[in-house]
Formats: C-alpha cells, sequence, structure tokens
C-alpha cells in the first residue's frame, strides 16, 4: 500500500507560542507516528522573506522554532524535516509553475486581495507596496506541496484557497505536458483546537496576545496572569465556556481534569486561583520539552546537523521530480 504523504510549513517568523503548538507542532508530530504515512515537514523561510526583511529576525526564527520540533520530539528518522532554502529545487519549481499559474487566478488570493482593500481603504494606489513575493505567495506554496507529492495537507480554514490553487496549476501543467504532479488535499481538523490568547481572540502575534511556548515557571505564570477575566469575585460561580482561562485549560487537560475545573468554575474558584493552576498544568507537560530547547539553542551545530540531514532527504525527492518536470516541457539534454 503507498504511504500517505502530509506535508506541513511552519513560516520563520517570531517565537513560537502556546497557540502553534496547540493547533500546529502538536497534532504534526503526533501524525508523524501515524501507520502508513509520510511526513514532510519544513521551515519556511522564504515565505518569512514576503513580510519581514531583518536577517537576524529571520535567523533568529528558525533557530528558534527549529529547535521547538527538535525539543517536542519530532522523529527526524521518520520525518523528512528541512529549510526550504536548503532545496533550490523548490525555488526552480516555482518558475516552472508561474509560467503556468494563471494571472487571473492570482488576483484572486486572499492576501493579494487583502492588501488591495486596505491601500483602497486608505486611498492609495492599489498596489501600493504589494511586491511579487506577496502577490506570487501561492505558487511558492504549490511548488512546496507539489515537489514532495504531498497527498494531504492540513491547513487552517484560511489557508484551503491555496491548496485550492496548487490543485488548479497542477492540473493545468497535468493537462498540458502529462501527468506529472500529484493533486494534493487541503485536511482541516476542526478538532484540533485554535486557542484563545490574552485577551480572549485567537491567539496570535497580529493581536501581541501570545504566551510564548517555552517560558521559564515564574515568566509562565506572570503571562497567565495577564488573561483578561470579568470581576466576579471567590466564591461566585463562573461560565468555563466564556473564560479564556478554561479554554486554555482545556487544551492541556485530559477528561478528568477537565471534569473537574468545570466543578470548580462551578463551585466559584477565583480567578488567581484558576490562573495558578493554569500554569501549573502548563508547566507540567513543557518543562521536559523546555529543558531540551534550551540545550538545543546552546548548540546551534546539533540542531544545523538536523536540518542538513534533512535537505539530503528532501532533495533524494527534489531532484528526480525536478528531473521529470523538466524533461516533460522539453528541458533537457539533446542526446
Amino acid at each position: 500500500m503507498t504511504a500517505t504523504r502530509i506535508l506541513t510549513g511552519i513560516k520563520t517568523t517570531g517565537t513560537p507560542h502556546l497557540g502553534n503548538y496547540v493547533g500546529a507542532i502538536r497534532p504534526a508530530i503526533a501524525a508523524s507516528h501515524t501507520p502508513n504515512s509520510q511526513v514532510f515537514y519544513f521551515l519556511a523561510d522564504l515565505h518569512a522573506l514576503i513580510g519581514c526583511h531583518e536577517p537576524a529576525k529571520i535567523l533568529q526564527s528558525t533557530r528558534e522554532i527549529a529547535a521547538t520540533w527538535l525539543a517536542l520530539g519530532l522523529d527526524t528518522d521518520k520525518a523528512v524535516f528541512y529549510r526550504q532554502s536548503d532545496v533550490p529545487e523548490i525555488s526552480e519549481l516555482c518558475w516552472v509553475l508561474n509560467c503556468m499559474a494563471a494571472k487571473g487566478l492570482m488576483n484572486r488570493a486572499h492576501a493579494y486581495k487583502a492588501a488591495v482593500a486596505q491601500n483602497l481603504e486608505d486611498q492609495q494606489d492599489a498596489d501600493f507596496g504589494v511586491t511579487m513575493g506577496l502577490y506570487s505567495y501561492p505558487v511558492l506554496m504549490a511548488a512546496d506541496i507539489l515537489m514532495f507529492g504531498a497527498h494531504k495537507v492540513p491547513v487552517g480554514r484560511d489557508q484551503i484557497q491555496h491548496v485550492e490553487m496548487a490543485r488548479d496549476i497542477a492540473q493545468r501543467f497535468n493537462h498540458h505536458f502529462g501527468e506529472t504532479f500529484v493533486l494534493p488535499e487541503a485536511v482541516v481538523d476542526d478538532k484540533v483546537a485554535v486557542l484563545q490568547g490574552l485577551d480572549g481572540r485567537k491567539m496570535s502575534k497580529s493581536y501581541n496576545n501570545t504566551i510564548p511556548l517555552f517560558l521559564a515557571e515564574k515568566p509562565l505564570q506572570k503571562h497567565i496572569n495577564k488573561i483578561v477575566t470579568n470581576l466576579l469575585e471567590p466564591g461566585e460561580p463562573k461560565d468555563p465556556d466564556s473564560s479564556a482561562v478554561f479554554h486554555i485549560w482545556q487544551a492541556f487537560a485530559n477528561s478528568e481534569q477537565i471534569t473537574y475545573m468545570r466543578e470548580q468554575f462551578a463551585a466559584g474558584i477565583g480567578w488567581g486561583d484558576a490562573k495558578k493552576q493554569l500554569a501549573a498544568l502548563i508547566n507540567a507537560e513543557l518543562a521536559p520539552a523546555r529543558e531540551r530547547y534550551e540545550s538545543l539553542l546552546a548548540n546551534p551545530q546539533l540542531i544545523e546537523a538536523e536540518l542538513q540531514k534533512g535537505a539530503v532527504k528532501a532533495r533524494e525527492y527534489a531532484i528526480p521530480l525536478m528531473q521529470k518536470v523538466k524533461r516533460a516541457m522539453g528541458i533537457a539534454p539533446l542526446c
């Protein structure tokens, strides 16, 4: 039976936070242990260039994100874990796909349309500040996906369009040059939690409401103490389903612990006590990985060795695929 290939990219911007862990990293690592599957996880440093032109930030984010995945137990002997820029065939394929992608399709990309809408609202030229990187972002994503024959691409609902665009571009190529690319499928798991942040909105760097993933115990408690709550006093019953404290608790607790905290909310637990217990729960899960994370950051050569190992494995797939693509298009030796 052919193994199902699963691919996920992690853009190298910013420091990983609890929302990244619950929503993407933890389920992805679990998926890597699924029987009859091949997983490809990459650091999307080329994508990071679209919105960040600060080399030190991209380098630091690459270091932190790679260390995060390794510290949390990603088995790089089973998974293909690589840095996007270490596989030059991806950029080469991106150009080929640019030659197949319709401009009208790119005009409908959510990120581009949002930039145009904001410019018009600000009474600017429609394309003010829009780079070709932003405009053709879906083509690079298509190259990421199609290069490795991904069958399934786990995404949030806002990213479904990009996988559909990759399918469109692949179908157009296959129509012109023969069956070359696997048609990918977007996978949205509604069971994967979207974690609330300090202000109750989705935890996101854009909202500046995140809790960094590997904070030490005391800083972790300080961050959790910032979670917005209502003015109900200790002893007054509280609604767990409208509480960010309880929402985050659910993401780290087992069924017995969830039942326990529901009972505590009904009994009027004080917010300070609830936040103290939440910090202890999170710390218990992440403390062992935090030690490994700090050790990896102190030894970046270990991280780099894993990424280079992943690059070799990734190119074992990428080089033959790119040769096949070029032959199909007539870019090949004459004899």
